[in-house]
């Protein structure tokens, strides 16, 4: 099933890997999953906000890597 789906992409010119489009599809999910719990953590403790969201910031810089290792080890 997937060599008739690689090859018609290649018929066209385009090609692709899986592992990037997956990456592509998580990344955004990830990062949404991050910024919903740092949203509902700050509502439940507003004082410990500016921990949060440090720890948010560095957590979805994490998640972001993943896409671009996925990018340059293709």
């Amino acid at each position: 099933m997937f060599e008739t789906i690689l090859a018609a992409a290649e018929v066209g010119g385009i090609t692709g890997s899986l592992q990037v489009a997956a990456a592509a599809l998580g990344v955004p999910i990830g990062i949404g999953l991050i910024g919903y719990k740092a949203c509902e953590s700050v509502g439940r403790n507003p004082e410990a906000s500016g921990k949060i969201i440090v720890q948010s910031i560095l957590c979805m810089a994490l998640v972001e890597a993943v896409l671009f290792i996925a990018i340059f080890l293709s």
